[in-house]
């Protein structure tokens, strides 16, 4: 029997989530709130909220739990900040997470494709649960890991461990794909090509 093919050293893998709010005259475009990265093991490396760079016009508390007082001056950090701490953190990573490009888009963060994990996009995943579109992540998380998740307002902590332990429970069949330099995903939304270099 062939041996399986040795995942990366953990501390080569992070994983991330945004909370965005809504900007603009309906309050429907997104801007980045709250940001967090865990390590390999969902330990906290960072969970910051956001300082708004535009008038906030629908702050999707009862989706995402935000409110004014989060994103005020004492309790959130410049965007410009946050962003160049990030890259920085997420630099030479790979990154796991769920829809990435959402996450990448209003963070305003390229990334290398090849370095990205994401569960929307797995196939096997898509496959075990007869779905060829994006799967939610509750029912992700559900279906192949009888775990509740988002259950009340969206916690981008709670998210970004939920979809680094998705990834984990299939790691060494993931990584073994890639190293065959085959692809075990979809692509992103052609929208989003700027989010990957």
């Amino acid at each position: 029997m062939a041996a399986k093919y040795a995942i990366p050293p953990p501390e080569q893998f992070l994983g991330m989530s945004c909370l965005v709010v809504g900007v603009g005259p309906k309050g429907d475009t997104s801007m980045a709130a709250r940001v967090s990265i865990v390590d390999y093991r969902g330990h906290v490396i960072m969970d910051t909220y956001i300082q708004p760079m535009m008038h906030v016009t629908d702050y999707r508390t009862a989706v995402n739990g935000i409110e004014a007082r989060h994103l005020s001056a004492a309790n959130a950090r410049p965007f410009a900040e946050v962003q160049h701490d990030v890259a920085n953190c997420i630099h030479g990573k790979v990154i796991v997470g769920y829809t990435l490009w959402n996450d990448l888009s209003v963070l305003g963060i390229p990334h290398p494709a090849v370095a990205t994990r994401d569960v929307a996009l797995y196939r096997p995943f898509r496959t075990a649960l007869q779905m060829n579109q994006v799967i939610g992540l509750p029912t992700l998380m559900w279906r192949l890991m009888r775990r509740r998740v988002q259950e009340g307002a969206l916690d981008s902590v709670e998210n970004a461990r939920a979809a680094m332990d998705l990834y984990r429970s299939h790691a060494s069949e993931w990584e073994s794909v890639v190293s065959k330099g085959q692809w075990p995903t979809e692509m992103p939304p052609d929208t989003f090509s700027r989010c990957y270099i």
